[in-house]
């Protein structure tokens, strides 16, 4: 560990960062929010240009002649049948972040619409948005980044770091190499801020659940639910626990996946259904004109909206795109480009059109058509929103205690894998890390878990991992330049 400067300047980094903001975290609050609101300012356009181009890119890729190559040998077929493919995808992508926004985050951006627009259309526009946030750019940006990985691990037998496609295609620069040590620093640095925030928003969901079920409320149990996952993290990291965390993460799935069935049918089903057919429509019709939408000649407060969740999501996409790369590389090796951008991109984008759909619906079903004061909970306690809609329907006790239990395992399952992919990048790509950097790794997490948890604040939250991804923008289109340059190498060869 000591010989590793990349491990030790990693490792000092993020060390910094979660110091500051666990004994000062007002003014690392402070940085993070006038520093994101800065860089948001002037780079807007970079932001929603480059990602609205890899999403053309990722697609050409998949229906041009580059489609048909193998991410491995050319006689080489995949490991897992497609179903489970695509079963451990949905997983990888399913997270609490998902359970925590299912219905607060169109109810959030209809409170700013509505005031614009009648309340149908208003409904109609937030959930379009919402999907626009977690659809084709978002799962388009792990795409690529895990198309990378993949394509220069499994076909150019190089090592799963970000920095291998840097230094294979770019051979000749003097710079080369450097740039490919900060690109994995970055890509490190990304990881861990982004993992943090959103294991910080999972103990709020968690907090908020047990105080609204169960009138278990106040600061102590927010920090007792912190220190419970904290030592449910931790342990598994000293062992081999491959396909016990593969179970979790399975059961997580699965819990989520009832709720979502339970919802359609035994709420507003026709409803439901109705929005989400509705939404799929304007989605595509609007699509490319939101993907370069920067609204210059709005007010500041669509403007802050504007950057406080569509620019936010983007960079936090990229914040966990290494993280998501690696494990979606890793499951997806011996198939072709096409088979790999349909599964990727285009399924779990449907799948979180019915997500939003059926929550979001749930809650406008909840608030228009019986009048249940959502907008006052989402604007005082947004982690409360998915219990306030699950109380709408018949045994609310059951499911907001199922959704609580799918997002404790949802976070111990991303904790221990972030632990182990950090450890990975930062020991030059080694399979099997050492137990003792998984284990610093782990303990990081947890601070920075901490900090995160002492700002109180999921606007904060957010702006802090903005501000941690906010370099390794930069490095994307890097790696993207690589992989045509190299594609194209193939094809003259």
């Amino acid at each position: 560990m000591l010989r590793n400067p990349l491990l030790l300047t990693a490792l000092g980094l993020t060390s910094v960062v979660a110091l500051w903001g666990v004994f000062d975290t007002e003014s690392l609050a402070r940085l993070a929010q006038a520093q994101v609101a800065q860089q948001f300012r002037s780079r807007a356009w970079f932001i929603m240009l480059m990602t609205s181009l890899v999403v053309v890119t990722v697609l050409t890729l998949a229906f041009s002649r580059f489609g048909a190559i193998r991410l491995g040998r050319d006689d080489e077929r995949p490991e897992f049948s497609t179903l489970s493919w695509l079963t451990m995808l949905f997983a990888a992508g399913m997270g609490v972040g998902l359970l925590f926004y299912g219905a607060a985050e169109p109810l959030t951006h209809y409170q700013l619409v509505s005031g614009r627009a009648e309340s149908d259309l208003a409904a109609s526009y937030a959930l379009v948005t919402t999907i626009f946030n977690w659809g084709l750019h978002a799962w388009s940006i792990y795409a690529i980044t895990a198309l990378v990985i993949a394509y220069f691990s499994y076909r150019k037998g190089r090592p799963g770091l970000v920095s291998s496609p840097i230094r294979y295609t770019f051979r000749r620069g003097r710079w080369v190499g450097a740039l490919a040590w900060v690109a994995d620093l970055l890509a490190i640095y990304a990881i861990a801020i982004g993992l943090a925030g959103s294991l910080a928003i999972g103990v709020f969901q968690v907090e908020g659940g047990l105080g609204h079920l169960f009138g278990i409320t106040g600061d102590w149990v927010r920090y007792l639910v912190f220190g419970a996952l904290c030592l449910a993290f931790l342990a598994p990291l000293t062992l081999d626990l491959g396909r016990g965390m593969a179970l979790l993460s399975n059961l997580a799935m699965a819990i989520a996946l009832g709720l979502m069935v339970y919802l359609l049918l035994v709420g507003p089903t026709h409803y439901l259904m109705n929005g989400v057919v509705d939404t799929l429509g304007a989605y595509l019709s609007g699509v490319v004109q939101q993907g370069f939408a920067t609204y210059p000649f709005f007010g500041k407060a669509f403007q802050d909206w504007f950057h406080g969740w569509t620019l936010n999501y983007m960079v936090w996409w990229i914040a966990w795109a290494p993280f998501v790369g690696v494990f979606v590389a890793r499951i997806s090796r011996g198939r072709t480009i096409r088979e790999f951008v349909f599964g990727v991109v285009l399924v779990p984008t449907l799948f979180s059109l019915l997500w939003f759909g059926v929550f979001g619906g749930t809650g406008f079903y909840a608030l228009l058509r019986e009048g249940l004061p959502l907008l006052e909970v989402v604007r005082e306690r947004p982690e409360d929103t998915t219990f306030f809609v699950l109380e709408a329907l018949p045994l609310a006790w059951l499911t907001g205690s199922a959704s609580m239990i799918a997002a404790f395992l949802f976070l111990v399952t991303s904790v221990v894998s972030a632990a182990y992919v950090l450890a990975m990048f930062s020991t030059s790509g080694d399979e099997d890390p050492p137990v003792r950097v998984k284990l610093a790794w782990g303990v990081l997490l947890a601070l920075l878990g901490l900090a995160m948890l002492l700002a109180d604040d999921v606007t904060t939250v957010r702006a802090i991992i903005a501000l941690g991804a906010m370099a390794f923008v930069f490095i994307l289109p890097l790696l993207v330049v690589a992989l045509l340059k190299t594609l194209m190498r193939e094809e003259r060869r």
